[in-house]
């Protein structure tokens, strides 16, 4: 059989994704390498390691400011959320060295647990960063997994452009450029690397393209199904948004081109199969974690419109944009990480040029189609007019109560408007560079290399902001802990704060349980519904009094009760205060001496030993 030239491949991947021109029936079952594809490869390379270098660089411009002191300091506007994402990796690197079950826990939430499943997953990642998390603790596994990550996903939208979609490696890298460093995972780099972790997503989106032009089906079809199945352990939701986004391309190019669709679809099914039997196989413990395991739950805390965006989203700058700040995104989105739109009107101006220029291209229907549509989801349940939001019913309200769409934040729509109008930026500029050898064309490639920087220049991401973190105490990170509290026992922080318990427990590499927490659980165990954490033993709300001076020392025999029911409860070995940083850092000490007899000082902290009371 004949090799098909590189351009039939990308030609035939343009018609697969929509965008042929005609009705010619694109090449089946070869899959054989182009001519001369070893020599293209060797003068590929060069230019390959510049483009990752590149990416590396900008990677590293965004987190630079965490980088600096990384056990000092928190990237990003969301502490919280790294501090939860740090206790993911140290559980995963825990769990490797303990073989324990990554998929639930009572490390965090002690004695009742967190189903991992039902939060953020990331067992993929943590397992592959636990060397580092294991030598370097959690907050430099974090960082180099966020810093990686736009890295990743950059390169691999270059990789999948360069090779199969466009024969300008320039386009292929705006592309690639704009998946990664336009707002949306910039502002997902505050605190969500499950959002941003998309390095697998173009492969999947072009393994499913091959799937179409048949062939070699059983190796296609378990590649796509190692792919998803890597996904899945990687980030459930970017799994979720990816298959949603190639329903919509399916439906979409079944619209404008019936015929092909249909015929490249009886080519698509057998491998879709072949790769779901190998995903549920592998992934059938953790689907039941997830959707029926203990402390599963239903939905997202609060309603939908809560996490959508605002219509006028689209136009305005990004808060880590050269052309935002820190206004410029208020009253638009719902925090700093949720701001996946952002364009700017320099870029929706661009792309709508774009899209009358090539409309005659089907790809550009497509990619538009599905850049609208998404972009609309992403709205919530009714339109707005400005920051206002009207009673006027919009799309997501038609899906709102659908399994799985009503566990989603709405704003995350925006996800998959990014990489389409990121394909279509690229699509547009291949076309550009093509002008090149026309009339004039120098001169129309410079005009359109301008309007793209005009464009591009005003989204560009500014380094993320970092704070300082709250120390841990020495007793903790010196693993002086050990002497006090035994494997799966718990250690009470004071106060009984979820992040304090979070933070001192990833420090720890997850080797003793705490109580309460930060994560989503049900609001019972009889009510499945999605909350934030947990209520507060009561004992907890009396610290947590204490030390805001909302009450005084004096305690009586019902709360030294309740107090000493409590560590029963959560299975305590030792209370512990720091010796310096707590609020009323004295009265707290009195409380505890009543509720729990003499304290003694251990390091730089005050130690109950409970045991007496829980074993």
């Amino acid at each position: 059989m004949t090799a098909p030239d590189t351009r039939d491949l990308q030609h035939d991947a343009a018609e697969i994704v929509g965008a042929a021109e005609d009705e010619t029936p694109a090449p089946t079952a070869s899959t054989e390498p182009p001519a001369g594809a070893g020599r293209g490869t060797a003068r590929r390379w060069p230019m390959d390691a510049l483009v990752a270098l590149v990416f590396l660089l900008g990677a590293g411009w965004v987190t630079a400011r965490g980088w600096l002191d990384p056990y000092g300091r928190l990237l990003g506007s969301r502490p919280d959320d790294q501090g939860f994402n740090e206790w993911m990796l140290a559980y995963a690197a825990h769990a490797v060295s303990h073989f324990e079950n990554p998929f639930f826990t009572t490390l965090q939430n002690a004695p009742d647990g967190v189903n991992l499943m039902a939060n953020v997953g990331m067992q993929l990642p943590g397992l592959v960063l636990s060397p580092v998390t294991l030598l370097f603790g959690a907050p430099v596994a974090y960082l180099l997994f966020i810093t990686l990550n736009l890295v990743g996903t950059a390169y691999a939208w270059y990789h999948v452009l360069s090779r199969h979609v466009v024969d300008s490696r320039a386009a292929a890298f705006l592309g690639g450029l704009f998946c990664a460093f336009a707002p949306a995972l910039v502002s997902h780099s505050n605190g969500h690397p499950h959002m941003t972790a998309q390095w697998l997503v173009p492969f999947i989106v072009w393994r499913v393209v091959a799937l179409s032009r048949g062939g070699h089906v059983v190796r296609d079809g378990l590649v796509l199904g190692a792919l998803v199945t890597a996904q899945f352990f990687v980030s459930l939701e970017i799994l979720f948004l990816t298959a949603l986004g190639l329903l919509l391309l399916v439906l979409v190019y079944l619209a404008v081109r019936p015929r092909d669709a249909l015929r490249r679809g009886r080519a698509l099914l057998p491998g879709l199969a072949l790769a779901a039997v190998l995903v549920v196989v592998v992934a059938a413990y953790p689907l039941w974690m997830h959707f029926a395991g203990p402390q599963h739950r239903v939905g997202h805390p609060g309603g939908p419109d809560a996490y959508a965006l605002k219509l006028g989203s689209y136009v305005r700058f990004a808060t880590q944009s050269v052309a935002g700040g820190p206004t410029s995104a208020v009253g638009f989105t719902p925090n700093t990480t949720e701001e996946a739109s952002f364009y700017g009107w320099p870029m929706l101006v661009l792309l709508l040029g774009a899209l009358c220029w090539l409309r005659r291209e089907v790809i550009v229907w497509v990619l538009g189609i599905i850049g609208l549509v998404t972009a609309l989801l992403s709205i919530g349940t009714t339109w707005t007019a400005g920051t206002r939001r009207t009673d006027v019913p919009a799309p997501f309200a038609l899906v709102q109560h659908l399994p799985i769409f009503d566990a989603l934040v709405v704003a995350r729509f925006a996800l998959i408007t990014t990489v389409a109008l990121g394909v279509l930026l690229a699509v547009a500029a291949d076309r550009l560079a093509a002008q090149r050898e026309r009339p004039f064309g120098r001169l129309t490639v410079a005009a359109g290399t301008v309007a793209v920087a005009a464009a591009l220049l005003p989204i560009l991401p500014v380094p993320l902001p970092a704070q300082g973190r709250a120390p841990v105490p020495d007793f903790v990170t010196s693993g002086a802990w050990r002497d006090h509290v035994a494997p799966g026992r718990t250690l009470v922080p004071v106060p009984v704060a979820r992040m304090t318990s979070v933070y001192w427990g990833s420090a720890a590499l997850a080797g003793f349980a705490v109580p309460e927490g930060y994560f989503l659980g049900p609001v019972s165990a009889t009510d499945t519904t999605g909350r934030w954490g947990v209520d507060p033993q009561p004992t907890a709300d009396l610290l947590t009094a204490v030390s805001a001076g909302k009450r005084d020392t004096t305690v009586g025999p019902a709360e030294i009760a309740q107090a000493r029911a409590d560590v029963r409860y959560w299975k305590a070995d030792a209370v512990v205060l720091p010796d310096r940083g707590a609020r009323r850092h004295e009265a707290l000490k009195t409380v505890l001496n009543a509720l729990y007899g003499p304290g003694r000082r251990v390091g730089d902290v005050w130690l109950w030993d409970v045991r007496p009371f829980t074993r």
